[in-house]
């Protein structure tokens, strides 16, 4: 746990009001516990509430307290503030985030943060798995795995590797990493953050102060960020998978790894980062560890040896010449557009709640998908849009039908090279708790119709 001492100090005796007592904030309440700080807790959910000491703060004074705590998933702007934020608005009462009290706390401390639309968990993944490897002192938490003040204190040595979403972003009125990245950036989440421009904004909070910014430069949001901060305290790296850098990180079209033009490393050689969406995140995951002061040869090293992300183009068993595959983590049209890139042909299992946007990244592997299988609140939507496309799918209703299904269907065609591949395109929270949940659901399920062949990874 983060020792939350100093922080006591700097609040003089104030406490702190934590709304929304999910992962990241039971964190906080028990660091702050740990260190002695008065915390006031509420949440709208009863349940969330039971055996918690707890104040309705949705119409408290807020000038008692010296932050407002919120969980990242409550509305900060759009659709509309909750009535906490206009409480705390009215006081003077700054707003913030578990990452910012961590940086409060402990601003000296080194921390490595990522963020992006696509990536951001394998990114953060790779990197700490190559720092662990090299033998760095350091951990990995934020909005993957362990909440920030969950972590254990590092010595004065050690490295923080935070993912970060946009929602964390938003509420980190003053920390941003030592060493900032920005892998891509397409539409999403548009909801909370208004529109395109209010999404970037939120994202470019990783960039303010001085460092090291490292940013993609392979879509045209992420280019016109990479101008904005060209000129300020930040030394920036680029980083292309699409064209040649005679300065920056690239990656060639049959894999090999570059930094200013010098050849590093084959990708082809890593087993669990195939593809060009994999390749961006190991060339991310290089710089990073470069300015972080990681010699080229560790990083080969964690690079090769890394075991890969759960739900994420995880290769669950091959049964009878057909590899079933769990991309659970695609929650979005550009995630599962890099899966049905990547295979061919698919039986392609889709579907959950509907994101923004359409699915027009996914639109241009649609040749790949021998059939698709439905399921969830956007079962209609995705088969309306399908059926333009002419492409074939079933409505599966629910994972466990379309499981069978697809099994049945792969099983009885024979194709070569055929996959099942659960990669949505969509939010998980119609029929699931998270994406982790879905994701465990088809490894089960797989398991039950297709044991794991021998070499398979489980």
């Amino acid at each position: 746990m983060i020792d939350l001492k100093p922080l006591k100090l700097q609040l003089k005796g104030r406490p702190i009001a934590v709304v929304g007592l999910a992962r990241s904030n039971m964190a906080v309440y028990e660091a702050c516990k740990a260190a002695g700080i008065e915390t006031v807790l509420w949440d709208d959910n009863a349940a969330a509430r039971e055996g918690l000491p707890t104040e309705d703060l949705t119409k408290a004074d807020f000038s008692r307290f010296s932050l407002l705590c919120l969980a990242p998933g409550i509305p900060l702007t759009h659709p509309q503030p909750h009535p906490v934020v206009l409480q705390a608005q009215k006081a003077g009462c700054p707003i913030v985030c578990d990452i910012e009290l961590f940086h409060l706390t402990h601003p000296k401390i080194k921390t490595i943060g990522i963020t992006g639309t696509n990536g951001k968990s394998t990114t953060t993944s790779l990197i700490g798995h190559i720092l662990k490897t090299a033998g760095v002192e350091s951990s990995v938490g934020g909005n993957i795995g362990e909440a920030s003040l969950s972590l254990p204190q590092l010595s004065d040595k050690g490295v923080y590797v935070f993912e970060l979403s946009s929602y964390q972003l938003d509420l980190c009125p003053t920390y941003a990493p030592d060493i900032s990245i920005l892998i891509n950036l397409s539409p999403d989440h548009l909801d909370r953050h208004g529109n395109m421009a209010g999404y970037i904004t939120a994202k470019k909070n990783i960039f303010r102060g001085v460092g090291t910014a490292i940013i993609g430069l392979d879509d045209e949001w992420s280019r016109q960020v990479y101008g904005d901060i060209a000129n300020t305290a930040r030394r920036d790296i680029p980083v292309s998978c699409l064209k040649s850098l005679i300065e920056g990180v690239c990656v060639t079209a049959d894999g090999i790894l570059k930094d200013n033009s010098r050849e590093i490393f084959d990708l082809k050689q890593c087993k669990t980062l195939q593809g060009q969406h994999n390749w961006q995140n190991a060339a991310m995951a290089y710089a990073a560890c470069i300015a972080q002061g990681v010699a080229v040869s560790a990083i080969i090293a964690g690079l090769k040896s890394f075991p890969g992300l759960a739900h994420r183009q995880n290769i669950i068993a091959l049964h009878n010449g057909v590899t079933y595959i769990n991309d659970s983590k695609a929650t979005n049209d550009q995630a599962a557009a890099m899966a049905l890139r990547t295979y061919n042909p698919i039986y392609w299992i889709a579907g959950g709640k509907a994101k923004d946007g359409g699915y027009p990244d996914c639109e241009q592997y649609l040749s790949h998908v021998r059939h698709a299988f439905l399921i969830g609140d956007a079962q209609e939507k995705m088969a309306t849009w399908l059926e333009k496309q002419k492409t074939p799918f079933t409505r599966a209703g629910t994972l466990d039908k379309a499981l069978v299904a697809a099994h049945d269907m792969a099983q009885k065609e024979k194709l070569e090279n055929a996959v099942v591949l659960l990669s949505p395109a969509c939010a998980s929270f119609d029929q699931f708790k998270n994406f982790e949940q879905r994701g465990e659901a088809f490894v089960d399920q797989v398991k039950k119709l297709a044991p794991c062949a021998k070499g398979a990874r489980a």
